[in-house]
């Protein structure tokens, strides 16, 4: 008997075992690359957290905190129950060392309340409810001076810890002004015209301040910092620009999307541009490029530097 083949069918064949050949040694190659890893994560240890801060004709501020376990609750009262008290604080400037004063939200004055409250963003009735203390000074010797360095120290649970900062030269800004948008006669963006000095480092922190209300309101909004608040002279050493900024507190609350972002006619608004120096800057850009990144399975894991010793976390 006599079979006539045909030569597509033939083909047809052989596509079919090299498929299965290659499947074959893939599967092979898998198996023989299978390796079980096991990661050893290092156990929690609770960390002292430094959030100091001082600034030209201005007393130092201290608050003081323990870090939290990542998989730790996460509410307000967990949040404020970690402040810590008892520590002792001090303040140098190379020639004057001071001890700071320990004070208390359950001591507060009403007017101090207030103050606080707009430095940690917490509402005068939660300060009440709990006991959150600062450490700070009414002694005139070490505030904040240009050109200083100032030493903090600390002294916590039998450990003692340091940092250094120093309050650098200001760059005052040119001129600003108010700019419209179009399609937005009555709303637009601040703009500023910066001189930045040559030939060296300069860090900057943008923050504004709404203390009137183009309807009339009076509300004093506190000092908010923008989306990208920090900025370095890599890319502008030497030279005079204009720049926008955009106001911060028009988002959301009902605010129109063609107006976020904007400032309306007959807002008096604050600014306020400090410098800081490279550390200072450093912590403060990575700070903000993990806030802006948090949660994105694809962003490069960002460590955050500070200028204190001995294991702390934070800066001052």
């Amino acid at each position: 008997m006599k079979y006539e083949v045909d030569r597509n069918t033939i083909n047809k064949g052989l596509t079919m075992s090299k498929k299965l050949l290659y499947i074959l040694v893939i599967g092979i190659l898998i198996s023989s690359c299978t390796k079980e890893v096991v990661i050893d994560i290092p156990g929690y240890e609770e960390t002292l957290v430094v959030d100091g801060r001082i600034e030209t004709g201005q007393p130092p501020v201290i608050f003081l905190s323990t870090s939290k376990e990542v998989y730790s609750p996460t509410d307000i009262e967990t949040f404020l129950n970690g402040y810590i008290s008892g520590a002792t604080v001090s303040v140098s400037n190379g020639t004057s060392t001071v001890v700071l004063d320990e004070i208390c939200s359950s001591s507060l004055t009403p007017a101090m309340a207030e103050v606080v409250s707009a430095m940690l963003g917490i509402p005068v009735s939660q300060l009440t409810n709990y006991n959150i203390c600062a450490y700070t000074t009414l002694d005139t010797t070490v505030w904040g001076e240009v050109g200083k360095t100032y030493t903090l120290s600390i002294t916590h649970d039998g450990k003692n810890y340091t940092g250094e900062t120093t309050i650098v030269d200001p760059t005052p800004l040119v001129t600003s002004y108010w700019q419209p948008e179009s399609g937005t006669p009555n709303h637009g963006y601040s703009w500023c015209t910066l001189a930045d000095p040559p030939n060296q480092f300069d860090g900057y922190l943008w923050e504004v301040n709404i203390i009137g209300h183009a309807n009339g309101d009076t509300t004093d909004t506190g000092f908010e910092p923008t989306y990208s608040p920090v900025f370095d002279d890599a890319f502008f050493d030497g030279l005079e620009f204009d720049f926008w900024y955009e106001n911060p507190f028009a988002y959301g609350g009902g605010v129109a999307e063609e107006l976020r972002g904007l400032y309306e006619t007959g807002d008096t608004v604050l600014i306020k541009l400090s410098k800081m120096d490279r550390t200072i800057f450093e912590f403060y850009e990575k700070k903000y490029v993990q806030l802006q990144t948090a949660g994105n399975p694809f962003a490069t894991p960002t460590n955050i530097p500070n200028n204190l010793n001995n294991g702390a976390l934070g800066i001052w």
